[in-house]
Formats: structure tokens, sequence, C-alpha cells
């Protein structure tokens, strides 16, 4: 039977927690999924992000009502990425569960993602939702252009699009949270050591209560931290930009030196401005590129990048 550890990042949770971990109670005993596994949820890790509402009060209730529900109470407000780490690393289950509080995210698709799972072999599934977030129309197209960076341009295409609601195999979701360092994006993180990752279609619910709480520059800073967390890729961008202008300003010497012996025709001051900026500017840019590699390798060791990571089976073929 697989054992499945739930955890949930709180920060608004005092009108939807109840609700959800209700729905999660249905699975607290053996359940079968529709492809015939068995399955249970065996704990609940509700982790208290610093919330700004009575959220602490309702996961006490919880805790005592439900044995399976376990609270983790951090410090302060740290994130959502962070604290999905913390309760991931208080985790004991063969697989682990993130989803959010606020009841977009259903727990009979648990199952699915099991299924998922088990019949390709991943290690990573994500929650595909087939219906729009419930979300403004402007938010929505900004998260999906965010996706497409993320697998097209930073080269994330062994993970596709992401979102808040996984299934992560025990082992590599524990192991992931004891390297990371503060401030990595938890699926840039995944994909340091998941080689490939497989998506489940679901059904997205509307939020139970209240609205989300991130801001317009909230989630502008969760978009940098992507940005900044996903390699050296745009900083090859730059270097090949350096380059390109570095050999312009080469054939463009090269045609203005073919002009002046063949043509006899003058070359104006313009042109010698040109090739001139065009030469230092890629030099200075290819310069700073090669410097921000080094960087960037120092802050993947800050950030906890492993160099490798240990499981107990393989990872090639389809598990059965």
């Amino acid at each position: 039977m697989h054992r499945i550890s739930v955890v949930i990042p709180v920060y608004q949770g005092e009108h939807t927690l109840g609700p959800l971990v209700s729905d999660l109670a249905a699975f607290f005993s053996q359940s079968v999924t529709p492809s015939g596994e068995h399955f249970q949820v065996e704990e609940v890790i509700l982790v208290h992000d610093g919330a700004i509402d009575r959220s602490h009060e309702v996961i006490q209730a919880l805790a005592t009502k439900y044995t399976a529900v376990k609270p983790v109470w951090l410090s302060r407000n740290f994130g959502q990425h962070p604290a999905t780490l913390a309760g991931i690393a208080s985790t004991v289950g063969t697989w682990v569960i993130t989803m959010d509080e606020d009841g977009q995210n259903r727990a009979e698709d648990i199952a699915s993602l099991l299924d998922m799972a088990l019949s390709t072999g991943a290690q990573l599934v994500y929650g595909n939702p087939l219906n729009p977030p419930p979300h403004g129309l402007m938010r929505n197209m900004l998260s999906g252009l965010t996706k497409r960076i993320f697998t097209h341009i930073l080269g994330n295409k062994h993970i596709g699009k992401f979102s808040s609601f996984r299934l992560i195999e025990g082992e590599v979701a524990r192991s992931l949270a004891a390297y990371c360092g503060s401030g990595v994006f938890l699926d840039v993180a995944l994909s340091w050591v998941v080689k490939e990752a497989a998506h489940c279609p679901v059904v997205s619910c509307a939020e139970r209560a209240h609205r989300s709480g991130y801001t317009f520059g909230s989630l502008v800073g969760h978009f940098w931290r992507l940005l900044v967390t996903s390699g050296t890729r745009p900083l090859r961008f730059i270097s090949f930009l350096g380059l390109l202008s570095l050999l312009l300003s080469i054939a463009l010497t090269v045609y203005a030196l073919w002009v002046k012996m063949t043509i006899q025709m003058p070359i104006a001051g313009w042109a010698s401005t040109i090739i001139v900026s065009c030469f230092f500017f890629g030099a200075t840019l290819l310069s700073l590129s090669i410097v921000a590699e080094y960087l960037a390798i120092a802050l993947s060791i800050v950030m906890g990048k492993p160099p490798y990571l240990i499981v107990s089976h393989p990872t090639a073929g389809k598990r059965k």
C-alpha cells in the first residue's frame, strides 16, 4: 500500500483548512485508485507560515480532531516555497503531495496523480488543470507566460509546466528539502534532481472564502526568484549577444577595408565609430558573462544544488 503525506503551507487558512482536511479525511483509511492501486493518506502536515489570521487555532483544533494532522510551526512568515520544504522535511510517507490551502485542489485527484506516477515511472507528477485557474484574466496570462519561460527559455522541458499541486516520491522530496538553500524556487530545485516529470489532468476549483494573498509586487518577486535561480541560460544569452557584437565589428572592419581598397570609396567617420563601439560593447558583454558564469557556479553551491542524489531503486523504465 502506498503511504501518502500531504503538505499544506498555511498563511490564510482560517476558513479553508477545515473543509480541505475534511475532504482529505475520506482517504485516511485504505483507499483504491481508479487503476486499482491501494493507498492511504497517512498524515497531513499543516505548516503555519506566520499566518495573518486565526489559522493557528484551526490547526490546533484539526490536530485534536484527526490524529493524522500534524502541525509544523514556523517562527515567522518565510514564504510558500520555504514553508513547503519545511513540511516536506517533516514527512514520512512513500509519496508526498503538496497542495494549496484555498481548496483549489481536489482531494480525490490525489489518486489520479498516484496512478500517473506508477504508470509512467515518474518521480514527480504535476496536476495539470483542465479548466482556467480561478484568478483574474491578467494573472492567468502572466502565470502562463512564466511557465512557458521556465519550460522553453530557461531550459526545463523535462519538467514542463509546473503547479503547486504536485506528487513527489518521498525519498526524493525529503533529500531535496535537506539540500536546498534559502530562497530557492521549489520547482527549480526539483528540476535539479528529477529526470522527467509527468502531468496529470485535474480540475481546478474556485477558491474558498478568500481571494489569493499574492499582490502584484509579490508575484513579480516570485517571478524574479524563479529567473535568478534557474541556472546560467540567461547568462549564456548575454554571452551570445557579446559574441555576436564582436563578430559584427569584425565583419564591418573587413567590409570597410574591402570598399576602401577595391572600389576606392572614401569611408565616412561614423563607420569607424560603429566598429569601435560594437567591438568594445561585445568585449564588455562577453567578459561580464564569463564572470557571471563563475558567480553562477558559486550561487548553485550557496543554493544547495546537490552534485548527486541517491535513491533506493532505478529511475529508468516503468514501475509495476
